[in-house]
């Protein structure tokens, strides 16, 4: 190992010889580490393994520069921006795929259209049939989802449907693959591609982390094959006296961002969801506050990453005050809230915003997202829908199981549609479409 008394740049590059195989590293923040002033070069020769230090001159490190060419060390140029010795560009994968990411991720949040969000676990699908008293058994959960993605005309209203791993590889009970059904109906299929959220040791009470980046890029790549065309990562950020710890904020905005670049290295569009629990009792403003805090800074991760902004979609919640606050915001402060947080935190060159419901009812979901919509804002992007609970309660209690309510599921389902259409064109008319108003809120929910 080499080290360097004095910091001379911020780029790292690999240069060769026969014999010998030097590469200096450095921090891209330059700014924090020229104090510090160090750089490691490993040196490592085809004869001998053991790693040699010495003290490594500037006439030493001109000497260097002169294998990586005389440009090396005059200014910072990001990884995805480097050339191989034979000229290409490497990660050749976001620009293979960049225009169909973007065009994806503007087809998902196009004017009238969101997300349907069906990627719930086998464990959590499962306690949801046996509320109506199905055993979660494959069939059951097979015939669940095949109701949702049959509805008719729910194209006209969905762009996209994000689906469970089993999902993606299932069929329909007629053996017609799920993919081929939704790509019918014009719904793009996505897949969700987290491990789930475990304890985060160190972090506060409560405080989890979201696990699942080992061996994401070939899980993506085998989804890509399989006909999804975008995935989703949510992580989670509890309010809490003290709360949340800045490790688990930085772990949540790493996490997000790391997921986010595997997906656009395999062609999926990667849906980016950092949600705020509303288990507490904290006001709209604290809720605000950490929000603004989490969102900036899973973008300032993002770009440090090379996400192609233009390819991704954000999932964030709506910014409500915590469940048990008693002081409840009305629908025109959540809206003025949301669009304030958003226009503080994320920058235009994201096409769309796609809320999740995060356990508020069925028909406030619908009003939040459509006073929303009535609020003139700065950023460009849309802001819809990708909802989960509160597009799905009602239907599953009218099929309740059984083959004579499949009808009157899907039409539920359908005006559920229809009304979050109307609401992401700031549209839609409080009680037009039919919903059951009841608290969706669930302690501690897990997908």
């Amino acid at each position: 190992m080499i080290v360097v008394d004095r910091i001379v740049s911020t780029q790292s590059f690999t240069c060769r010889t026969k014999k010998t195989r030097i590469r200096i590293l450095s921090d891209l923040s330059f700014s924090y580490f020229q104090n510090i002033g160090r750089i490691v070069v490993y040196s490592r020769t085809q004869h001998n393994t053991n790693n040699i230090k010495m003290k490594f001159s500037l006439t030493t490190l001109a000497v260097a520069t002169l294998f990586t060419g005389a440009n090396a060390f005059s200014s910072f140029t990001p990884s995805s921006q480097m050339q191989s010795k034979n000229g290409s560009k490497l990660n050749m994968s976001l620009e293979k795929y960049a225009d169909e990411l973007k065009d994806t991720a503007n087809k998902m949040v196009r004017p009238g259209f969101g997300l349907l969000a069906c990627d719930e676990s086998t464990g959590t699908v499962g306690a949801r049939l046996e509320s109506i008293g199905l055993e979660n058994i494959e069939e059951n959960r097979q015939k669940w989802r095949q109701l949702l993605f049959t509805t008719p005309d729910l194209g006209d209203y969905i762009s996209g449907a994000i689906l469970y791993e089993e999902t993606l590889y299932q069929d329909s009970t007629e053996g017609t693959p799920f993919v081929d059904m939704l790509n019918k109906a014009g719904i793009i299929p996505g897949i969700k591609v987290d491990s789930g959220l475990k304890a985060l040791t160190g972090g506060l009470p409560n405080e989890t982390w979201c696990s699942g980046l080992d061996g994401l890029y070939e899980k993506c790549c085998a989804h890509y094959e399989q006909g999804a065309r975008f995935a989703k990562w949510r992580t989670a950020v509890r309010i809490q006296d003290g709360g949340p710890s800045d490790l688990a904020v930085k772990e949540a905005a790493w996490g997000l961002a790391r997921y986010a670049r595997i997906c656009q290295e395999a062609g999926l569009v990667p849906i980016v969801e950092p949600e705020i629990l509303i288990d507490g009792d904290h006001d709209i403003d604290t809720t605000a506050k950490i929000q603004e805090h989490v969102v900036t800074t899973t973008y300032k991760y993002l770009q440090e990453n090379g996400v192609l902004l233009e390819g991704s979609l954000l999932k964030p919640s709506m910014t409500v005050a915590g469940v048990d606050c008693p002081n409840k915001p009305s629908p025109a402060e959540v809206a003025k809230m949301t669009v304030q947080t958003l226009q503080r935190a994320i920058p235009p060159a994201m096409p769309g915003v796609t809320f999740l419901s995060g356990g508020i009812s069925e028909e406030d979901s619908s009003i939040y997202l459509n006073e929303i919509n009535k609020i003139d804002r700065l950023g460009p992007w849309a802001l819809t829908f990708s909802f989960s609970r509160a597009m799905q309660s009602s239907c599953l209690k009218i099929w309740n199981g059984k083959e004579e309510n499949v009808k009157a599921a899907q039409d539920q389902l359908l005006a559920r549609a229809r009304a979050n259409g109307a609401a992401s064109k700031g549209e839609y008319e409080a009680g037009s479409e039919p919903s059951m108003e009841e608290s969706l809120y669930v302690a501690n929910y897990v997908y």
